[in-house]
């Protein structure tokens, strides 16, 4: 077996066990919410999962096709499943490399790739703090009826969500706000320990320097990837109310509220990819609405749909292409003895 052959069979194994201990304690759960959900239900919530990717892979080639004018709609939408199956298997951390590598494997250089997923993501941040504002006051009514006695933990969360936002809005439009952030973090660096993180940190920023110009001045790009984001994500906020469509206990309307809210207090708590804090405010939240058993269905099914779901794909597709790579290969080497 060729070295080569036996690293990837290596760092698949290490992916899957990775895997299996985060959810070590969940996938009984999770086996029993999937059995006990209708089939169409099931099919609904993994079909809202399929349509996210999609409309992430539609921003991926809409802003891909600026660089590279010969990058296909498919393989925008493998990129987008790509770094999925890497979100979950790293935790988060790799999902964004993931992608950048691949992009940079089609037409892209490195440092418009790493650009124009900078600002994909800073968008895309932006965009959760948006929905969550917006459906927080379409359903205040409800959200102050149910939560008031949290009022102080939510405005907290709202308030670190918005420094969030302005920071990442900030990094795109005022490139002068680079230089502060690199004089703070030169200020913290005692005895010189931040220096590599300061290096790459600096890199970064130039490369953002060099690409957020030429997107910003296509303002049509933004607005409808703004949109597209909004999009997604009324995808995968709807999966709650699909799940507790039969309690009656919960509203579209209000599923986006509830969801976009514990998606967004989670997202200020440190935790690798959400995993943990999410579940753990979407049941508590679900919970004053419908129940904790009920609230504890929509969390599995939705972390089910939104994490695990996109990870299968992703795998498959990934040794899709492997299997398909090799093949092609070989027929050209063939030809070329031929």
């Amino acid at each position: 077996m060729k070295r080569r052959t036996l690293a990837r069979i290596i760092f698949v194994a290490v992916l899957i066990l990775i895997i299996i201990y985060t959810f070590w304690g969940s996938w009984q759960d999770i086996l029993e919410r999937v059995v006990e959900t209708a089939p169409r239900i099931l099919i609904l919530i993994l079909a809202a999962s399929a349509a996210y990717e999609v409309i992430e892979g539609w921003i991926i080639y809409t802003m891909g096709r600026l660089y590279n004018p010969d990058l296909r709609f498919y393989q925008a939408v493998y990129c987008a499943f790509y770094a999925s199956f890497y979100r979950l298997s790293t935790l988060g951390i790799g999902s964004g490399f993931a992608a950048i590598a691949y992009l940079g494997r089609n037409g892209l250089s490195y440092s418009e790739a790493t650009g124009m997923y900078m600002f994909i993501y800073t968008l895309h941040k932006i965009s959760i703090a948006g929905f969550s504002g917006i459906f927080f006051l379409l359903n205040w009514s409800e959200m102050v009826s149910n939560y008031h006695r949290y009022g102080v933990y939510l405005i907290l969360a709202y308030i670190l969500t918005a420094i969030i936002a302005i920071f990442f809005a900030m990094l795109i439009v005022f490139p002068p706000f680079h230089k502060v952030i690199l004089r703070l973090l030169r200020l913290v660096n005692f005895r010189n320990r931040l220096d590599n993180i300061i290096e790459r940190v600096e890199e970064e920023l130039k490369i953002m320097e060099e690409t957020a110009p030429h997107l910003l001045k296509n303002v049509r790009v933004i607005v409808t990837t703004v949109l597209r984001d909004f999009l997604k994500l009324l995808c995968w906020y709807s999966i709650p109310f699909m799940v507790l469509l039969s309690t009656g206990g919960v509203t579209l309307k209000m599923s986006y509220g509830v969801t976009s809210l514990a998606v967004t207090t989670a997202a200020v708590i440190p935790t690798p990819a959400g995993i943990g804090s999410s579940e753990l405010i979407m049941s508590g939240l679900y919970s004053l609405l419908v129940g904790v058993e009920n609230a504890t269905a929509a969390t599995l099914l939705y972390r089910t749909a939104t994490f695990i779901f996109p990870f299968v794909v992703g795998a498959v597709l990934i040794l899709i292409a492997h299997l398909f790579g090799r093949r092609k290969k070989k027929v050209v080497m063939e030809g070329g003895e031929a």
